[in-house]
């Protein structure tokens, strides 16, 4: 568990940023941005799209929705969930 202390925000944002996915980042006044993370930290997420990017800060972002299916973890890898939950 020690080499998993990182956490699902972190985890998620570097598949994506890793793997190129595109996505589709909602902030909290409605707003739709379009792109791929290119970079994050703690506050805020680098967003590339046509060859601008966007500085987005997180406490701005609603939902982010990957334009595909993302897995984070190989199958039968233990995920935090108890068995039979």
């Amino acid at each position: 568990m020690a080499d998993r202390a990182q956490n699902l925000q972190d985890t998620f944002l570097n598949h994506v940023r890793k793997q190129k996915t595109p996505l589709t980042i909602f902030l909290i006044n409605g707003v739709k941005l379009q792109g791929v993370v290119t970079w994050f930290d703690n506050f805020c997420v680098l967003l590339r799209r046509d060859g601008h990017s966007q500085l987005v800060y997180k406490h701005a972002i609603s939902t982010i929705m990957p334009n595909g299916p993302v897995q984070l973890f190989e199958p039968g890898e233990e995920t935090g969930e108890k068995a039979g939950s």
